[in-house]
């Protein structure tokens, strides 16, 4: 019924101007031979036939469950069952619900008698990114931490009875109309929930001598991050013109972090929230003077016009953005949030670039510079990484915690011949100058697109997750789908027009330095059902994989295998979204099995393993999203008259490795 994602806020006339990921990618793969495409219009746009050296003819889907490969168990086949499905001689189990209580005063949930007071002391909704924190602090505990989960947005449409009314008109006209049947109805009560349902859930959780984890729900440090909380503006923007408002005329506190997708852990134990699609809580910018100061930045970030999907402007003068018209530039940053200090607060990290952020994986360089890699989600847009001038203090915790005010943020280009440079988005450097409009770090990072769009940097298909592998130090980008590929944007090598399943990248850094300012890339996954063609699984024989679509987020075992999450399969494939491993190195690189499959309605999201790898924590997002309160598509976990919940759920076998041969 809603859709709160990418595709439901995209403005194509503000798209990044940089050379296209497919004008690059066409010629790579043609000058290389691997992969030979004849396109052929069809009723989406196009059908493959792919042949090559190395790939062979796909068989059914099915064939592909029940072969045991080098991970030790055999995969799953697509399902779209009601229920999680998880590869044999594994479980999973609920573990995180929304709305269970953090602190020992904090209500037990009830879908009747909802509050907002009740809410910030209660998991969020819409668990995204996972982050495992071992107890004590710099420990390798595998039994004892912190878990650390995003809340990207909610669904009122599913959180409330009351939040749907019928529409007179349908009513009227007996149903007869294309007017829909039920109108969204937003009271104040339902927007105060939704502000504590958002931002960040700290819990401290423990596993027992009889290996049952639990919450510890008197912990000191389980703590609540929302739509309210204060969060302190730090860095080179801080304080921008553009970052204050009549509330904050110093433009360096914001109420509140939103849409927290992606994260990463830095070095020094703090995480790094992205705030992704922040735009959608903002309205009536077509009211909005086009000669008020920043007009142009907001069009180009696709702030929507009238009145937004959740109305929060008609509740909240700063979400209308003609009313504060510097709100807005407050949010799309990355957010540092201290997990082991609970009296801490949060700060929105402007070095870092304000975009629909995603990851922030964190890397030490070998000179000793902290490396964040980030995506900006949205259709033709950009890959960044931040390094830092600074250099990381492995035995001073407090020297590290100004490391991510100060350093260079770059954004990718990928060159032709499987190279590729990272261009500095720094003021008075190229065409970053006073005469050309910029005049100070906070306009390039304020307006971060348009400063990529000025250096050329390659338009990409929706950055997504982009991760180090912690055994190869190789770099991973995600790139989700981008389904506005035209045909007249490839030729025969390209791997399809309307890139409906997505695909990952593999880059190596010059020199092993993940400071370095040049790489290698090469195509690691063409995700997609091998049996329809125009797939590549790193070579891997394709009558052997488990076809996925849309990968989301990844992570990586101890071995360095892949493990990657899907975030909208069904549109594609005919089965719930799920998670898929891929070893990346040896015989096996390429061999793409699925492990666990969701529910309907949701997707899955922040796999994070503790430092062990016996358990696996994993959010499943926005189940039963597509329905309603009151005709709803899932009722998973609880069942009965329960609403889906979202939750991380916990998936072990027994205390023993999960990828690792049983015991």
């Amino acid at each position: 019924m809603f859709d709160y994602e990418d595709d439901a806020f995209e403005i194509d006339s503000n798209q990044g101007t940089g050379d296209t990921f497919a004008d690059v990618l066409s010629r790579r793969l043609n000058r290389r031979g691997l992969i030979k495409a004849a396109a052929t219009v069809g009723a989406i746009g196009a059908g493959f036939a792919v042949t090559g050296p190395k790939l062979v003819s796909a068989t059914p889907v099915a064939e592909a469950a029940g072969r045991v490969g080098l991970l030790g168990f055999a995969p799953i086949s697509l399902d779209a069952g009601p229920d999680p499905v998880v590869a044999q001689g594994y479980r999973v189990l609920p573990f995180l619900r929304w709305g269970d209580p953090l602190t020992a005063d904090a209500p037990d949930f009830d879908s009747t008698k909802q509050s907002a007071a009740a809410q910030a002391r209660q998991v969020g909704y819409n668990c995204d990114w996972i982050g495992f924190l071992p107890l004590p602090a710099g420990s390798k505990s595998s039994d004892h931490g912190l878990l650390v989960v995003n809340h990207e947005y909610t669904n009122p449409e599913l959180m409330f009875a009351d939040y749907m009314a019928p529409n007179p008109a349908y009513a009227e006209a007996g149903g007869e109309t294309e007017e829909p049947e039920y109108l969204v109805a937003p009271t104040q009560v339902h927007v105060d929930i939704e502000l504590e349902a958002h931002g960040i859930s700290v819990v401290e959780i423990r596993r027992g001598a009889d290996n049952v984890w639990e919450v510890v729900r008197d912990s000191p440090y389980n703590r609540r991050i929302t739509g309210t909380t204060v969060v302190e503006l730090s860095g080179p923007a801080a304080g921008a013109d553009l970052l204050r408002t009549a509330e904050d005329p110093d433009g360096l506190q914001v109420i509140g972090t939103l849409n927290n997708c992606a994260g990463g852990i830095t070095p020094w134990g703090t995480i790094v929230s992205a705030e992704e699609n922040f735009h959608q809580y903002f309205g009536m910018f077509d009211a909005l003077d086009p000669g008020t100061p920043g007009y142009a930045i907001h069009e180009r970030y696709g702030m929507p016009e009238g009145s937004s999907d959740r109305r929060w402007e008609e509740f909240y003068e700063r979400f209308n953005v003609t009313k504060s018209p510097n709100e807005a530039f407050r949010f799309g940053w990355p957010v540092e949030v201290d997990p082991y200090d609970p009296s801490s607060t949060p700060r929105k990290l402007t070095a870092l670039g304000r975009n629909r952020h995603e990851a922030h994986t964190s890397v030490v360089a070998p000179e000793g510079q902290v490396v964040i890699y980030s995506g900006d989600d949205q259709r033709f847009e950009y890959a960044y990484k931040f390094v830092t001038a600074g250099t990381y203090d492995p035995d001073d915790r407090t020297a590290n915690a100004a490391l991510l005010d100060d350093g260079t943020l770059y954004v990718a280009r990928f060159d032709d011949d499987g190279t590729g440079e990272w261009l500095p988005l720094t003021f008075g450097e190229g065409p970053l100058t006073s005469e050309n409009g910029w005049n100070s770090q906070a306009d390039v990072l304020i307006n971060t697109r348009g400063a990529a769009d000025l250096l050329g940097a390659t338009k990409m298909d929706r950055p997504e997750d982009f991760e180090t592998n912690p055994v190869t130090g190789k770099v991973y980008l995600v790139l989700t789908n981008n389904n506005q590929r035209l045909l007249d944007d490839i030729d025969r090598a390209n791997p399809r027009p309307q890139n409906l399943h997505g695909h990952v990248i593999e880059i190596t850094e010059a020199g092993g330095d993940h400071a370095s300012t040049t790489f290698a890339w090469d195509i690691f996954l063409l995700a997609g059902d091998p049996a329809q063609g125009s797939t590549w699984f790193a070579g891997f024989p394709t009558d052997a994989v488990s076809p996925f679509s849309a990968p989301d987020n990844i992570t990586f075992d101890l071995d360095g295998n892949m493990w990657i999450s899907t975030d909208g399969m069904p549109s594609n494939l005919p089965g719930n979204d799920g998670l898929f491993v891929v070893p990346t190195e040896g015989a096996e690189r390429g061999h793409v099995q699925q492990f666990f499959s969701s529910v309907p309605g949701a997707e899955v999201s922040g796999p994070e393993f503790s430092p062990d790898n016996t358990a696996l924590f994993v959010s499943i997002q926005h189940p039963g999203e597509g329905g309603s309160f009151a005709e709803p598509i899932s009722n998973w976990p609880d069942g009965g008259d329960m609403p889906p919940r979202p939750t991380v759920v916990l998936i072990e076998r027994d205390g023993n490795p999960i990828t690792a041969p049983e015991a």
